[in-house]
């Protein structure tokens, strides 16, 4: 089995089939949230639901029952007590792609898959102009995500950066990106996904002390950060080793510190 290739796919508690995933392919009209399970629990797992609550309501107009939401889960891993990856996209075969004003009922469809390791090396980003057309909605349009990823790959970076149209950091493709000044750390104040990880690590940074704060950050003000770093649901931080020419430090103790400041969120049960 391949890294995060799915294991499982149940679609409204159900083994799902072709058939029932066609209208997604088709279509690729929805929202998703992804999370890590150990024994049968999630860091975060409330933060999930009001995401996908909050998006279902946006893009079809209508509530998400969380309790069915969570039954799904508890369905999806099972007695599984090894360490999953859990996919959860919310679509509707009920759409009609020509009256889309009507509110329809969601489904629920849940990949779970065995975690991918990532590589604790830090990464080498390039910055490009971009912001995701809804940015505040993890949906499913990703097309733009992995064609910049690409052009950055094929420019010798690892990964892409997006930048606002006043040149200010937002986001990355798939993470959210923090710096660490003298002070603390600071988030980009810009047009962006809010992260469950991000929003984790923020409260683990209150939680002990760590001065944290969002303010908008030019390309041109890099160089007085002493670091950055990523964050999403694979990998809680990784470092970043620079941004175009802009290079930062890559602190070990810094990483380290603030992974202890995600771990002190509990870990809550499905």
């Amino acid at each position: 089995m391949s890294p995060e290739s799915p294991d499982l796919i149940q679609l409204n508690g159900e083994p799902a089939r072709a058939e029932d995933l066609r209208w997604l392919v088709q279509t690729n009209y929805g929202h998703f949230t992804a999370m890590q399970v150990r024994e049968g629990c999630v860091r975060g797992l409330d933060l999930h639901l009001d995401r996908l609550e909050f998006a279902t309501r946006e893009l079809f107009g209508t509530t998400l029952d969380r309790e069915r939401v969570r039954d799904y889960l508890r369905r999806a891993i099972g007695a599984e007590a090894r360490p999953l990856a859990l996919r959860v996209s919310v679509f509707s075969r009920a759409l009609d792609r020509d009256h889309m004003t009507a509110a329809v009922q969601p489904d629920v469809l849940i990949l779970v898959s065995t975690p991918a390791f990532t590589p604790p090396t830090p990464l080498r980003l390039k910055s490009f102009p971009y912001a995701r057309d809804l940015a505040s909605i993890k949906h499913v349009g990703t097309f733009s995500l992995f064609h910049y990823r690409r052009l950055a790959q094929q420019a010798g970076f690892d990964d892409a950066v997006f930048v606002d149209e006043t040149r200010c950091i937002s986001e990355g493709p798939i993470w959210n990106i923090g710096f660490a000044d003298v002070h603390g750390v600071v988030w980009p104040d810009a047009p962006r996904l809010t992260g469950v990880s991000m929003q984790l690590l923020q409260a683990g940074l209150a939680r002990n002390g760590v001065p944290s704060t969002t303010r908008s950050i030019a390309l041109h003000e890099l160089p007085q950060f002493l670091a950055a770093f990523f964050t999403n649901s694979r990998t809680a931080v990784r470092p970043i080793a620079c941004i175009d020419e802009v290079e930062f430090a890559v602190d070990a103790a810094l990483s380290a510190r603030l992974t202890r400041c995600y771990e002190t969120n509990p870990w809550e049960r499905v």
